[in-house]
């Protein structure tokens, strides 16, 4: 390793206070030394001593002086979310968003178009990259240099090695080195996660989930997945692949087949392929003339026609929606005893689409969950849309970049821009 890099972290006995701090200023929890130590039970002098550390990083500004409380009044300090600037994309089985944030996870600019992730990696990787070139050049006033790359994709992926694993609807991407291919193109630590997980990180940092901190975000699109957050952090799982609730077994039925090789699975009765199938099938049977007419014009059925067709009141649509978001319900109500969340969101192309599926599964949470576990319980839908996984990609490569033992590597150069990705995601 170049001397050069070799970790200079802060004595160890003080790496602990200094993540604190600047967690509590990030967060925006604390916004003057009096709070900082309120809120951390950390003495006057180490507050002070840490602001100050942070202070000459670059990491944290001191601004106007803030309301008195009946001494001086103190001085406001605030994050620098301007010090740098994330890159992140969002693929999900049928589209690519694409963002440029700064650290706080603001959108400076955004991309978004169709897309086939059976295409295979290097197709759409390489248009991620073009996107990636596109936002940069047409971004103004791009913030510091660029700290770190965030990729989300929708399949199972170890997050230690950033490598999809056996994914069911991703040909070609097993075992892909995702990470590694954008550390190499960018010069940057790059973090590859199942695009669940980054829509449960978005909810929960900038969306309808904030000051929840145990919460369950479904994603219902092609297929079904859940992002967990419990006690206020992403729960991942030993090797990355918790939350993958699409293949739970609901049915014990050799003809309903799932794309993972299993049968019986949710997502083979009720994601968005699922959904696409059945509606055909009426269409084809003569018990839906919505979705008929969706048929002869596209030549197909997609979960979108279903959901429209339903909002227009078409009987099989919505006795469709009704049955998916039942059996989905059934699966909540079964983590909402295990997991006992306050709150369950629900996201997802398909869940943005009408108001019919998402009835149905709130309804079987509250029916089918045990008292004490419904006593608080909220269900809702995503507030974020479509922005939530880029938004959520943001969050966690800065949660990563300021994570404890990450700091440590790179504080002493003032910004970790630049250096190698081995160094700041070994031990991720």
């Amino acid at each position: 390793m170049d001397e050069r890099l070799a970790p200079q972290a802060p004595l160890e006995e003080s790496l602990d206070t200094l993540s604190a701090v600047l967690d509590e200023i990030r967060s925006a929890r604390a916004r003057s030394r009096a709070e900082i130590g309120a809120r951390t039970g950390l003495s006057r002098g180490v507050v002070a001593q840490r602001v100050n550390e942070l202070i000459h990083a670059g990491l944290v500004v001191e601004g106007e002086v803030g309301p008195s409380t009946g001494g001086r009044p103190p001085r406001q300090i605030s994050f620098r979310a301007d010090a740098g600037h994330v890159l992140v994309a969002d693929l999900g089985a049928t589209s690519i968003d694409v963002a440029v944030t700064d650290l706080d996870g603001r959108i400076l600019g955004h991309r978004d178009e169709p897309s086939d992730i059976a295409a295979g990696p290097e197709r759409c990787l390489d248009r991620v990259d073009e996107l990636f070139a596109e936002l940069t050049a047409a971004t103004r006033d791009l913030p510091g240099r660029l700290w770190g790359v965030g990729i989300g994709v929708p399949g199972p992926v170890e997050f230690r090695s950033g490598r999809p694993v056996s994914p069911p609807i991703m040909p070609g991407w097993d075992g892909y080195p995702v990470r590694e291919r954008f550390a190499a193109a960018h010069g940057a630590p790059v973090w590859v996660d199942n695009d669940v997980n980054l829509l449960a990180l978005g909810e929960w940092r900038s969306g309808i989930a904030v000051g929840h901190d145990n919460v369950v975000v479904v994603k219902i699109g092609t297929g079904i997945g859940a992002g967990i957050i419990s006690n206020g952090r992403i729960h991942r799982g030993a090797q990355g692949a918790a939350g993958d609730v699409g293949h739970i077994q609901v049915v014990d039925d050799a003809s309903v087949t799932c794309r993972c090789g299993n049968i019986g699975c949710l997502e083979a009765l009720a994601g968005g392929s699922a959904l696409a199938r059945q509606g055909e099938a009426l269409a084809l049977d003569g018990h839906s003339d919505r979705l008929r007419a969706a048929l002869d014009q596209h030549g197909s059925v997609s979960a979108e026609d279903v959901a429209r067709a339903a909002s227009f009141g078409d009987t099989a649509a919505v006795a469709l929606l009704h049955d998916a978001g039942h059996r989905v319900g059934l699966t909540l109500a079964s983590l909402a005893n295990f997991f006992n969340p306050s709150l369950i969101v629900i996201g997802g192309g398909v869940a943005q689409s009408g108001d019919q599926l998402l009835a149905a599964i709130r309804e079987t949470v509250y029916r089918r969950s045990l008292p004490l576990a419904t006593r608080d319980l909220l269900v809702k839908r995503s507030s974020l849309g479509a922005l939530a996984g880029v938004i959520g990609a943001s969050s966690m490569v800065v949660e990563q970049l300021f994570a404890r033992d990450a700091i440590a590597r790179w504080l002493h150069a003032g910004e970790p821009a630049g250096m190698p990705d081995d160094l700041l995601v070994a031990g991720a």
